[in-house]
């Protein structure tokens, strides 16, 4: 390999589990309080048009390991246990370009210990119900292949869990973390990345990926998160005049619906537990960058923030991620020591990570893929996004300004005029001063899909209630 003419900045990106693109306090949320990552954004570059094309977890990090769109990669669901099966990844790229690769946290790919070109992981994924049946392979349980609750048994005792809190892995229930501050999972995350910084490989630049579980839940954080915001008056969600009352009254008492509770002490509850969490990672963002700042190397890496997608959270009745509500899509982004400063409003996704990596490392981005580079302006009109799933199972074109959602098992439409009603309060789909606009977002979708193998669309029009898949076929073969 040439020597490069210019040194290759240590790439360091930081991602969280199912946060909100408004839970940022740059961002004008009225109460998460997020001063490290506050610092990253005022001193770099902030992108409020930031989303996530598939609103769960496995599709949406395909994304931004592969750098393609969700009808390249495959994943237009959540389906676990298909192996992940790519030529070009994030991680395989910038191994080839010199870094020393690491990934400390969670992946949430198959097989578990599946290293997708990182030199080495230690794992972390959460609670991964999939890996802890009775008939999973020993060497694929979480007891074992996640080294986070392997290092937490040997600490604690065989019987310790992150569910002796009493609450499960997709719950609104929040309650304090039960033990010593160390033993929970985003210290731990934070603890094993400074010790890469302590050991690494000092005659490379690296690429670490620093990769929370949180804020997704569980609500757990240490107490002197949960305190910041136990007595303040929280917020309320948005309901907008299209939220269904009828699917909260049905699901507002199941602790892990998608609606969210229907108590509203218990929705506040999850807000003031959801945003403890949230200032638990940002506390934790904090001691990297304190360290990075000792070792002299802060202002030699390149630090990008985001998530893989967000949580409704109450808004709308709504709960979970996966419908195409702002809550759920949209995600944070910030760039540090990326060359940008200040708010910048390209319409950007996960997918655009990989390219905007390998520019920064001075390395030619590969023809075949369908992000673009954060660093330059994109030009993008719109983004296509989607989730499979039932009667939520949807579609979504969304630019600057506005949205238009398609569920493609009833065919129901909506229509978002995301500048004048950004918490989408009122949806515009009859309005009759929305429908030459609306139908240029449907005939963006039409397209989109008009080679699709569901057949959601022939080319003229969009069919609704054709068979739904979270992995297509060419993936799974």
């Amino acid at each position: 390999m040439e020597a490069k003419s210019k040194k290759q900045p240590n790439i360091l990106l930081i991602m969280t589990d199912q946060m909100r693109g408004d839970c940022l306090g740059i961002a004008g949320h009225p109460d998460v309080k997020t001063p490290y990552l506050d610092q990253l954004a005022s001193q770099g570059a902030w992108f409020p048009n930031a989303y996530t094309a598939v609103p769960s977890c496995i599709a949406a990090r395909c994304g931004l390991m592969t750098g393609l769109s969700p009808a390249h990669h495959g994943r237009v669901g959540y389906q676990d246990r298909v192996p992940w099966e790519y030529p070009v990844t994030m991680p395989g790229e910038l191994a080839k370009a010199g870094y020393y690769t690491k990934c400390v946290g969670k992946m949430h790919v198959h097989p578990l210990r599946n290293l997708l070109g990182f030199h080495h992981i230690e794992l972390h994924d959460g609670y991964l119900g999939n890996y802890r049946r009775w008939n999973t392979p020993f060497y694929e349980h979480q007891a074992v292949a996640d080294d986070y609750f392997h290092w937490l048994r040997c600490e604690l005792g065989m019987d310790r869990d992150v569910t002796d809190t009493g609450i499960e892995a997709n719950s609104w229930v929040a309650r304090p973390w039960p033990y010593e501050e160390k033993y929970h999972p985003t210290n731990w995350v934070t603890d094993r990345s400074l010790d890469f910084l302590r050991s690494r490989d000092r005659s490379k630049p690296f690429f670490l990926m620093t990769s929370f579980v949180r804020p997704h839940p569980p609500f757990d954080a240490p107490q002197c998160f949960f305190d910041l915001y136990r007595d303040k008056e929280l917020t309320p969600p948005p309901v907008g005049d299209w939220a269904d009352e009828g699917r909260l009254k049905r699901g507002g008492r199941v602790v892990d619906s998608d609606t969210g509770p229907i108590d509203p002490e218990l929705l506040r509850q999850a807000q003031a537990g959801y945003y403890a969490c949230i200032s638990h990672v940002d506390n934790q963002v904090g001691r990297i960058l304190i360290e990075l700042a000792g070792e002299g190397i802060l202002q030699d890496t390149v630090i990008l923030f985001c998530s893989d997608h967000g949580e409704l959270l109450g808004d709308h009745h709504t709960y979970r991620k996966i419908r195409p509500y702002q809550g759920s899509i949209r995600v944070p982004m910030i760039l540090f020591n990326g060359g940008l400063r200040g708010q910048q409003d390209n319409l950007v996704e996960l997918r655009d990570l990989l390219p905007t990596f390998l520019e920064l490392a001075g390395e030619t981005v590969p023809e075949c893929l369908d992000g673009i580079s954060m660093l330059r302006p994109n030009g993008r009109e719109y983004l296509h996004g989607e989730h499979s799933g039932g009667d939520i199972g949807n579609q979504v074109i969304v630019t600057k300004t506005d949205k238009y959602c398609w569920f493609t098992e009833s065919g129901r439409e909506q229509y978002f005029d995301l500048a004048g009603d950004p918490r989408e309060m009122h949806d515009g789909i009859r309005d009759a001063a929305n429908q030459e606009r609306i139908s240029v977002l449907r005939g963006h979708l039409i397209r989109e899909l008009a080679e699709r193998e569901e057949g959601y669309s022939d080319g003229t029009r969009l069919i609704p209630g054709r068979p739904q898949r979270a992995v297509l076929q060419r993936t799974l073969r």
